[in-house]
């Protein structure tokens, strides 16, 4: 039975996908044709097909799947203002928990993409007709013979920023850049073993920094969202079939220091560590919140 459920989920995405697929490609070519001047009005009508897209989909899964997800989210939060939302990361999971609490409270969210992604059928080029972000990842090595690659994703997170000053939007950044699993943890550890956490991975502050230095004086508040589940395990295939164990989403409002925006640069050295002293501090205290919610227990 799980399977068949599973099996029913997948072709319920994917019909909806199809559905709104034709509308897509149409204002793509649009989009793509028209004058810059009217360029903001057909990203409109683009975020409509997403929203619509995304609200189906979560009605489905509602009345489907029916998760266990125990939610609290703070007041004030308005789909006609500027936000950024950060949270811990474990699962695939993660985006539809968030999306059901946020859709509709937030503007049309931008997820910092793998570069991979862009090519998923239809699903790959609406996230490059929204002008989602695509970070290349490029590994420690590969940074240290060619520093200049980093330049690569500082310029798609700068046209993002630029663009979003114009339209509200909700920036979602998974700050960890991919999934808990214990061996990333153990890994970290190895190599830092006083900077490590129980629950997360260390936080990857450089996207969030630009953000906040480029966009901090429009946004209107940093949304902190802390996910836990009840399986040390999650699966999104899981999900997919019902059985996903229950799961907590806490969401609190936090207020933007006025110096994360004041620096004249945010790769200035001293901006720089004054940001990764805030973000690891927040990471400490979002570990520690887990710690009380799991009972003490480490993933395994």
């Amino acid at each position: 039975m799980p399977i068949a459920i599973g099996l029913v989920s997948i072709l319920l995405l994917a019909c909806n996908t199809l559905f709104w697929a034709l509308p897509l490609i149409g204002l793509t070519l649009v989009k793509i044709l028209a004058p810059r001047t009217l360029q903001p009005a057909v990203l409109k009508g683009l975020n409509a097909i997403a929203l619509n897209w995304i609200g189906f989909n979560l009605w489905w899964m509602r009345h489907w799947l029916k998760p266990s997800l125990s939610a609290s989210v703070p007041d004030g939060l308005s789909p006609d203002k500027w936000w950024l939302v950060i949270s811990n990361h474990r699962s695939w999971t993660d985006i539809f928990m968030l999306l059901m609490v946020l859709h509709r409270r937030v503007p049309m969210p931008r997820f910092f993409l793998k570069t991979q992604l862009i090519w998923i059928p239809v699903v790959g080029l609406a996230f490059w007709a929204l002008e989602f972000p695509f970070m290349r990842r490029y590994s420690r090595e590969q940074m240290a013979q060619n520093p200049k690659l980093a330049e690569t994703d500082r310029r798609a997170t700068e046209r993002m920023c630029q663009r979003a000053r114009h339209q509200p939007i909700a920036i979602f950044n998974f700050l960890e850049g991919t999934r808990f699993a214990p061996a990333k943890r153990e890994a970290q550890q190895r190599h830092d073993p006083h900077g490590a956490y129980r629950h997360l991975l260390k936080p990857k502050a450089g996207g969030v920094a630009q953000v906040l230095s480029l966009l901090g004086d429009r946004l209107d508040g940093i949304v902190d969202v802390t996910i836990s589940y009840a399986d040390p395990a999650p699966s999104f295939w899981r999900f997919l079939c019902g059985q996903e164990a229950p799961v907590t989403l806490t969401a609190r409002k936090l207020d933007i220091p006025a110096w994360m925006h004041s620096a004249p640069n945010h790769a200035d050295p001293q901006h720089k560590e004054r940001f990764h002293l805030w973000i690891n501090a927040l990471w400490q205290e979002k570990d520690r919140q887990l710690d009380a919610q799991l009972g003490g227990a480490t993933g395994r």
